[in-house]
């Protein structure tokens, strides 16, 4: 592409040597840059790794664009060394040798070969301008400014791809390295897939480690997570929400594992308790048997509730539980002890109400002779022990308390008319007769 002069006013040499200064200062930044991105160490896994989905294309494409960069940093070098050697052809320059040097420094004076054009635009990365033409021509700041572009968006995909092969293999294999020890340590207690639930998570979160390391090794682009508003190279951070997930899940096996370790562990003096529990209960549940037999020969005119015998499918666990346990099944002894544990108490709870049910009669039977006797102590310390009245009152009373079988309610009535008449005699006036006291009171 031709020119018809230089742009702009001739620079003097003033102008030419800060601007050569400027420029040869640039050259070394870039050169810099681009050998340091050569030997990145994320570029070199990107070009050895087997490589699929987005970060396939994107590697792609940045490929093409570190090749288009090398080009144009080749033709940046090319007219960098060519304005260098206009100038040093005499200490005062000529002023045709500064208008050439302004044509170079500050016109379209640096050609690129159009073929480089036509490499990058098969990966889509960022292309000469008319792609078809034979060559391109840039001004020194303009190759600049494109160079720095393709440098920044392929440092961040490589930096972007490091990032992630740093971070996310690595914790993966720890991650991986714990579930197979969580997994010989699950099998040791009988944790296994097809027979407890934890076995089966287990082998669901390895099967989910394997597919993510190979998804994290062959895409890792797939699992970056952008800073939002962030233009830095590699800004943002590794999308670990998978592994996370996982390693949540992987806790929460762990906990189930020690839930059955600590079974294992206890699992002798928790059976022992479990057997003493069931057996108070049959106890008490006898007890209950025997006194609703004398409950029913001592006690008339009142219901006894049935007492049942003891369930038999307790007993029935209880032998399923040792069983297990000789077995070393852990992870079925743990949900069977902590049923049976509740069960038992249970039981017993209730074989004492039946015990308490059942011996109610003797407890108001007993409540009775103690409020008779009682009301007779209160009545001999006021002297009136000898009263014919309340002894008459008092005997009816005790027999039928002391009779078998014993009416309740007739027997309580009795014992009411005693304390009604033991009440009016302690509260009735009474008069001195020969240096003692009469009682008035009326008939009863």
């Amino acid at each position: 592409m031709g020119v018809t002069g230089p742009p702009g006013p001739v620079m003097d040499r003033d102008e030419v040597d800060r601007a050569l200064a400027r420029l040869g200062a640039e050259h070394e930044a870039i050169e810099t840059s681009l050998l340091a991105l050569q030997d990145h160490a994320g570029r070199r896994l990107l070009e050895g790794a087997e490589l699929t989905g987005v970060t396939k294309e994107r590697w792609a494409t940045a490929e093409a664009s570190i090749t288009l960069l090398w080009t144009y940093f080749d033709a940046y070098t090319d007219a960098l060394r060519g304005a260098r050697d206009i100038r040093s052809r005499r200490r005062w320059s000529s002023r045709e040798d500064l208008a050439e040097l302004t044509e170079l420094l500050r016109g379209e004076s640096v050609t690129v070969a159009g073929s480089a054009a036509g490499t990058a635009a098969t990966a889509n990365a960022p292309t000469l301008h008319g792609a078809g033409r034979l060559s391109h021509s840039f001004s020194l700041t303009t190759l600049v400014d494109r160079m720095n572009e393709l440098y920044a968006s392929s440092l961040d995909m490589v930096v972007t791809a490091d990032a992630v092969w740093s971070a996310l293999p690595a914790r993966i294999d720890l991650l991986a390295a714990e579930l197979q020890r969580t997994r010989r340590l699950a099998h040791s207690v009988g944790v296994r897939p097809g027979e407890h639930p934890a076995g089966d998570d287990l082998e669901h979160i390895t099967h989910t480690l394997t597919s993510l390391r190979e998804q994290v090794v062959s895409d890792p682009l797939a699992f970056w997570m952008p800073a939002q508003g962030s233009s830095a190279p590699g800004g943002g951070r590794p999308d670990t929400t998978v592994y996370d997930r996982e390693a949540r899940a992987l806790e929460d096996v762990r906990r189930e594992i020690d839930a059955v370790l600590t079974v294992r562990q206890d699992a002798e003096q928790r059976l022992v308790k479990l057997r003493d529990v069931l057996s108070r209960a049959d106890r008490t549940l006898a007890e209950a048997r025997t006194a609703r037999g004398e409950v029913l020969a001592k006690i008339a005119a009142t219901e006894v509730p049935v007492v049942s015998g003891p369930p038999t499918v307790l007993q029935e666990q209880l032998a399923t539980a040792a069983e297990y346990r000789r077995r070393a099944q852990w992870h079925r002894l743990s949900p069977l002890l902590e049923s049976l544990e509740q069960k038992a108490e249970d039981e017993l709870l209730r074989a004492r109400e039946s015990l308490s049910a059942v011996t109610q009669p003797l407890a108001v039977r007993a409540e009775l002779r103690g409020r008779l006797d009682a009301y007779k102590a209160k009545v001999a310390r006021h002297g009136l022990a000898e009263d014919p009245f309340l002894i008459e009152r008092y005997d009816a009373a005790r027999r039928m308390l002391w009779s078998a079988p014993c009416d309740l309610r007739v027997a309580e009535q009795a014992v009411l008319r005693y304390q009604q008449a033991a009440a009016e005699l302690l509260t009735a006036p009474r008069v001195p007769e020969q240096g003692g006291f009469e009682d008035r009171r009326g008939e009863q």
